[in-house]
């Protein structure tokens, strides 16, 4: 029997292809990051390659709009999405993305893909078959449930004949085709409308009863944020992941303000359900947006973000193209002792934060180990420090800082750093 949170035990980790190609990405791209991420980052957890939005569309990436009304996706006959083969050839003769989905899995890695809520408007127009019921897609489609951002899709209604029977169908197909991993858009977040700011809640219900019933466990991970923490057990119940956050950019603005919403949600991640930080845009980014350059973040701000990602256990997503990755990146993403907060720690928790600092700390699933994070939010270095009363820690620890690998033993009942402007060290504290 299908168990939602098994297929989440820990927080995904992978690549997805938005951050660097937004709407154009083709299969040649998402296989040459499928082979590196296999040769230089499975080992260390990395599995998702993750296909991002517009897939369907013969002409993304070839325009300066990226979405537009009554998009010409190619859609089969059920009203349900294709890939465009000129994008994705071997998806040609209706095999849609199980060759793709086929070559990913023998490299020992998982595949997943992006929708948007709802049914194309395109296919509502044409009046086109949903597989199980004698309704048709205009039946279905609410058309006063249009996204704010990408005006492809009507939302379905979930009070029609049908409705069920065509997101049953959809995740039919992506189970035939070997998906993984779904990432839903325009489905949680709190700006849709203004007056319901929750109303994908009957949409999701209906997505997670037709994974459920497809026969192939896929994570179900919803976007944008930022998600409503009044709606956490909604999204625990019928969820695997949810954006705590709207779209994550290299802004440090914005890095700071991550602390101040992962304190929120800092006391619902659980095994199966993830509050998601949102992607790393770490590495190369920008090209399908006419802006490609290496990350705006310093070093120091990057081992920031890593630090606060792994400790409070959000999902890991890469959107750069990993096959310009530079050493110093590539360092970030193999460094085991930081990584396996990812999926060995649990009770992540803020002990104090202000304009100048941020303490997190958390505990080692296995053992006695407490780990402890110190980030500096001023312009210059500062010493700053952490009592061992203050992470309900006595005796002699063996102490090591996990960027660095330093280790030494300390009785002196506190941690002292000096750290880098806008940067972070990471400690683990054992017997």
């Amino acid at each position: 029997m299908y168990q939602k949170n098994e297929a989440a035990l820990t927080p995904p980790m992978g690549w997805n292809s938005y951050d660097y190609y937004n709407t154009s990405v083709t299969e040649a791209e998402v296989r040459a990051n499928a082979e590196y991420m296999a040769k230089y980052l499975r080992d260390y957890g990395w599995e998702y390659i993750v296909v991002d939005i517009q897939w369907s569309d013969p002409n993304a990436g070839t325009k300066e709009e990226q979405y537009i009304n009554f998009s010409h996706f190619t859609i089969d006959e059920y009203s349900r999405q294709t890939p465009a083969i000129n994008r994705f050839p071997s998806a040609k003769d209706g095999a849609g993305f199980k060759p793709l989905s086929d070559y990913i899995h023998s490299l020992g890695l998982k595949f997943g893909i992006h929708i948007m809520r709802g049914i194309p408007r395109i296919a509502a127009h044409l009046h086109t078959k949903i597989k199980g019921t004698s309704h048709t897609a205009d039946e279905i489609a609410n058309p006063y449930s249009i996204s704010k951002w990408n005006p492809d899709m009507y939302g379905v209604d979930y009070t029609k004949e049908g409705a069920s029977e065509y997101y049953n169908s959809i995740f039919e197909l992506y189970a035939s085709w070997g998906v993984d991993f779904v990432k839903v858009d325009d489905i949680c977040n709190t700006n849709m409308y203004p007056d319901n700011p929750y109303s994908g809640e009957k949409e999701i219900e209906m997505i997670h009863h037709a994974i459920a019933r497809c026969g192939r466990p896929m994570v179900l991970s919803l976007s944008p944020g930022p998600a409503l923490i009044e709606k956490a057990w909604h999204m625990e119940t019928y969820a695997n992941m949810w954006r705590i956050t709207d779209d994550f950019w290299d802004s440090y603005p914005l890095l700071l303000d991550m602390f101040s919403r992962c304190e929120i949600w800092q006391k619902h991640s659980t095994p199966g359900c993830w509050p998601d930080c949102d992607m790393l845009p770490l590495g190369y980014i920008g090209k399908g947006f006419h802006n490609e350059r290496m990350t705006n973040f310093t070093k120091e701000e990057q081992v920031t973000m890593m630090t606060l990602w792994c400790l409070f256990r959000s999902p890991l997503m890469l959107g750069c193209e990993l096959t310009k990755l530079d050493d110093f990146t590539l360092s970030l993403l193999t460094c085991s002792d930081v990584l396996d907060l990812v999926r060995y720690s649990k009770d992540a928790k803020q002990i104090v934060r202000d304009t100048h600092h941020a303490i997190w700390m958390c505990k080692d699933a296995r053992n006695d180990t407490i780990y402890t994070a110190l980030f500096n939010f001023t312009d210059a270095t500062a010493s700053l420090s952490v009592a061992f009363d203050e992470l309900n820690i006595s005796g002699l620890r063996h102490v090591k800082e996990l960027w660095s690998g330093k280790t030494w033993s300390d009785e002196s009942k506190c941690i002292t750093a000096d750290v880098p402007s806008h940067g972070a060290v990471l400690f683990s504290l054992s017997r």
